[in-house]
C-alpha cells in the first residue's frame, strides 16, 4: 500500500493506503466463531499522515460500517478548541505490511481517516519531507523495530 502525495495544490500533505479491520471480528474468525469473509473491514487509499495528532482518526460512517462500539469520550483539543472525542475500539490498522491493534476516536464524515504520531511510532514509519511519503525509520535501517529505552 504506497504512500502519495496529494497534488501540488495541497503542499506537504501526505496521504497512505490502510486497511482497517475490526479486531474483534479478527478475534472471532481465530477462534472459529465467524468465518474470514465476514471480518469486517475497509480499505482507504487516501488515509491523511498528521503527525499533530496523536491517535487515530475515522469518519463516523467507517465506524458503523466497521461495527466499532463506543468505550468513552476524553477531553479533545482541536483547531477549534476543546472539545469531547468519542472513542471507539478496537482495530487493527495495517499500513505496508506493518500492523498495530489501537482504539479510534471519531471525526466528522467530511473527514479522511486520519494517522496520527501513536500508530506511526507503533509501526516505525516516519515522513519523509523531501518526498512528502510515509517510510521505514531510517534509525533503524527502515526495518520495523520496537524500541525500549
Amino acid at each position: 500500500m504506497p504512500t502519495t502525495l496529494e497534488p501540488e495544490t495541497e503542499m506537504g500533505r501526505v496521504t497512505t493506503a490502510a486497511k482497517i479491520e475490526n479486531l474483534d471480528d479478527l478475534v472471532l474468525a481465530h477462534h472459529g466463531a465467524i468465518s474470514s469473509s465476514e471480518v469486517r473491514s475497509i480499505e482507504v487509499s487516501d488515509a491523511l499522515v498528521d503527525t499533530g495528532c496523536t491517535v487515530m482518526g475515522i469518519p463516523k460512517r467507517f465506524i458503523e460500517q466497521l461495527g466499532l462500539n463506543l468505550k468513552r469520550t476524553r477531553p479533545s483539543l482541536a483547531m477549534t478548541g476543546l472539545t469531547e472525542a468519542r472513542i471507539f475500539g478496537t482495530v487493527r490498522l495495517t499500513i505496508d505490511g506493518r500492523d498495530c491493534p489501537l482504539e479510534v476516536m471519531e471525526v466528522p464524515d467530511e473527514c479522511p481517516v486520519v494517522i496520527g504520531q501513536i500508530p506511526l511510532e507503533y509501526m516505525d514509519f516516519v515522513v519523509d519531507l523531501r518526498q512528502r511519503k510515509l517510510i521505514g525509520n531510517p534509525a533503524h535501517n527502515g526495518e520495523q523495530m520496537y524500541e525500549m529505552m
